[in-house]
């Protein structure tokens, strides 16, 4: 994957569950940075690694992650891409679809897939 960041050093988070990107800084959670631009591709909750509402799957780029539930997120899958997005910070473009608790009301309420 080739990553281009934006005029501002941003870079691109691409969700193949709704088919929407948004630009995310490195100093921001793909998920804070997802809310703060008014969105909802990932589902939320306590946003504090936790609840497991926002747990996704890595397919293309690179993240860096901060302490998360074992609960939620193994260091199995961990090691192959999964994470909780109120936990990932991205250190390149990104890829990702969404795996949370809560992914079939919301996609299945709001029309996604």
């Amino acid at each position: 994957m080739t990553t281009e960041t934006t005029a501002t050093g941003d870079y691109r988070v691409h969700l193949i569950d709704t088919g929407e990107s948004y630009s995310c800084p490195a100093n921001r959670t793909l998920l804070n940075a997802m809310v703060a631009l008014g969105r909802q591709g990932i589902p939320s909750g306590c946003h504090g690694g936790g609840c497991g509402v926002c747990k996704v799957y890595i397919l293309q780029g690179e993240v860096t992650t901060l302490a998360m539930s074992r609960a939620h997120v193994s260091k199995e899958e961990e090691a192959i891409g999964y994470a909780l997005a109120c936990r990932t910070y991205p250190i390149s473009d990104v890829v990702l679809k969404v795996v949370g608790r809560m992914r079939k009301s919301v996609v299945y309420r709001y029309g996604f897939i």
